[in-house]
């Protein structure tokens, strides 16, 4: 939603969204281009990985399960080890 008196993205050097913006709900259009509402430069946000503002993907969070030796577990709840 803009309101009247709204400056227009190309005015304030907004650049155009890059491709992995697709899909994104913070994407304005206006006259003809894409813009980022948040971000200035959309493509930087994506150089080093997901883009912290993307409404539409989510970062992978990998679960890395450590086997525990019972017997060292035990000794270290102790205070003994």
């Amino acid at each position: 939603m803009q309101s009247q008196g709204a400056t227009n993205y190309s005015e304030r050097n907004f650049k155009p969204v890059v491709e992995q913006c697709s899909g994104c709900g913070r994407i304005v259009e206006e006259s003809g281009a894409q813009y980022c509402q948040s971000y200035v430069k959309p493509e930087a946000k994506w150089r080093l990985g997901i883009c912290n503002f993307a409404t539409h993907a989510k970062p992978e969070i990998k679960v890395v399960t450590i086997r525990v030796n019972p017997l060292k577990a035990a000794k270290r709840a102790s205070g003994k080890g």
